[in-house]
């Protein structure tokens, strides 16, 4: 018999005599010393309630990480009523600009759990989002500053978009291989809900809106800053939550140049590419949705409602429907195959893609504050809501399916090269669990970038005409969605590749 052991009291669970002696104790403070949740008895016998108390406090970090990560693509829209002067094209920059600088963070931050340790990693990380709130809630109240101030503080909020990798793969660690699916789907889900959640509150908190009639607008004028000290005082709960009930695992060891080998690793790259399609989408929608309401359905005059559709009270939609269907996402990919959803999800964005773009085609430009164009334009907006809102639908599925698939590819492939019931095949699982996480911080890195091309192809600096840019991207998603789904097929599921392709029932 042997348990696994930590600096703090933790449950007793046996482990079989094949797996591999844990390392030595590397440091004081909450370290697990032995963690194999592979095998039942030490699964059942405890480890499954430590998993999940470090997964509801990895969710709760993650979701307010995501939260500041967006925070600009929201109150982008009330800086004009603020006093700043900003012309829609600096506000999409805005937007875009922090999943940029989220997208290259989630690569040191997923080398940074076997560093210093999933538990102290999720402290600091929390930590950091006092820097993008505190610099927020202090010059959003400053109109004469300069634009490239906001630039730079925009860029900070990316410290939230980094949590998402390194708490993925911190969770990663924690769960049995038939397990991943739904847990790492909860954990996305949870930082997902986040977008949501602050595109519904903010209005709210700041006083722009009210919601379902429980809440009114304030009558004394909007305040952007409330909410930035909202979730600063968030970021310190979740830095105190993390410090006092999760854990760092011993076993969740590699070097960065170990973890920096699944960059020479074929799959990490197709699954990149994938995941632009899936993540890349919803962050970058996410960002840009509230920003497209405003400028194609609503107009200022008159004052102070305007006319139209008042982007505050859809905006966070889109990220809710995206957030709600990642888990449901993983749930069937652990029943069906990652690669079946993920191929059926790529042919429903590119179909409602295409359907937006014809809702798009019957709209009048609104470069001006003429009420009669927002009303015309007003008669369209439910099927654009509503095809939308489908496509963050077949977005979530497609997170939750691509990133049941990543732990699966590395683990089939450690199984194939390996004899049942052995040493090698424990030290191959566990080297494969460790390849994964670090793969999984490329991936999210990279299919974080499309947060940051989506607002920009909608309206850069540099676009003349903004609903021809518009209509132009979004025939260009659709192309990219159906090559995203050829990938699919010709590496996953093309039958004649069975024999050598990693197209099994789990994947």
């Amino acid at each position: 018999m042997t348990t696994y052991t930590t600096t703090h009291s933790t449950p007793h669970a046996a482990a079989t005599d094949d797996i591999a002696p844990a390392p030595p104790p590397r440091r004081t403070g909450r370290w697990i010393e032995e963690w194999h949740p592979e095998d039942p008895d030490f699964w059942e016998g405890g480890g499954r309630q430590v998993a999940r108390r470090n997964l509801i406090w990895s969710i709760f970090a993650e979701h307010l990480g995501f939260s500041v990560w967006l925070i600009w693509s929201v109150s982008s829209a009330f800086l004009l009523a603020q006093g700043f002067s900003f012309t829609p094209q600096q506000l999409f920059l805005l937007v875009a600009v922090p999943n940029l600088v989220g997208s290259l963070l989630r690569l040191p931050y997923t080398f940074a759990v076997p560093k210093f340790g999933g538990r102290n990693w999720t402290v600091v990380s929390a930590l950091l989002l006092l820097v993008p709130t505190l610099l927020f809630a202090t010059f959003v109240q400053r109109p004469e500053t300069p634009y490239w101030v906001f630039v730079l503080i925009a860029a900070t909020a990316g410290f939230g978009g980094g949590n998402f990798a390194s708490s993925m793969a911190n969770i990663n660690f924690f769960y049995p291989a038939a397990k991943k699916g739904a847990a790492l789907g909860l954990n996305a889900a949870g930082g997902n809900l986040g977008v949501a959640l602050i595109q519904l509150l903010l209005p709210v908190l700041v006083g722009g809106a009210g919601i379902f009639g429980l809440v009114q607008a304030s009558e004394s004028g909007i305040a952007l800053q409330r909410a930035a000290w909202v979730y600063a005082g968030l970021a310190l709960l979740a830095a105190a939550g993390a410090y006092l009930f999760m854990d760092n695992l011993s076993s969740a060891v590699s070097s960065p140049r170990e973890q920096l080998k699944v960059l020479a690793h074929r799959q990490t790259w197709v699954m990149s590419f994938l995941y632009i399609g899936t993540f890349g989408s919803f962050i970058g929608y996410s960002a840009a949705m509230p920003l497209l309401i405003k400028l194609n359905f609503w107009v200022p005059e008159p004052a102070p409602l305007g006319t139209g559709v008042y982007f505050a009270y859809y905006a966070f939609l889109g990220a809710a429907v995206g957030s709600v269907t990642r888990p449901f996402g993983g749930w069937l990919a652990d029943r069906w195959g990652g690669a079946r959803v993920t191929l059926a999800a790529f042919f429903g964005l590119a179909a409602f893609t295409l359907a937006v773009l014809w809702t798009l085609s019957q709209l009048t430009p609104n470069p001006t504050a003429d009420p009669g164009i927002a009303t015309d334009n007003q008669s369209w907006f439910g099927w654009f809501l509503g095809f939308f809102l489908c496509i963050f639908g077949c977005a979530g599925i497609g997170n939750g399916s691509t990133y049941k698939m990543i732990p699966a590819i590395f683990r089939h492939e450690a199984e194939r090269a390996t004899t049942p019931g052995t040493t090698a095949r424990t030290a191959a699982v566990q080297a494969a669990t460790r390849q994964a996480s670090a793969a999984i911080g490329v991936i999210g890195a990279v299919g974080a970038i499309g947060g940051f091309v989506i607002p920009l192809a909608f309206s850069a600096p540099w676009v003349g005409d903004p609903m021809a840019a518009t209509r132009g991207a979004f025939t260009v998603f659709t192309g990219f969605y159906l090559v995203c789904a050829g990938v699919t097929w010709v590496v996953y599921l093309r039958r004649r590749a069975t024999a050598t392709s990693l197209a099994s029932a789990s994947i």
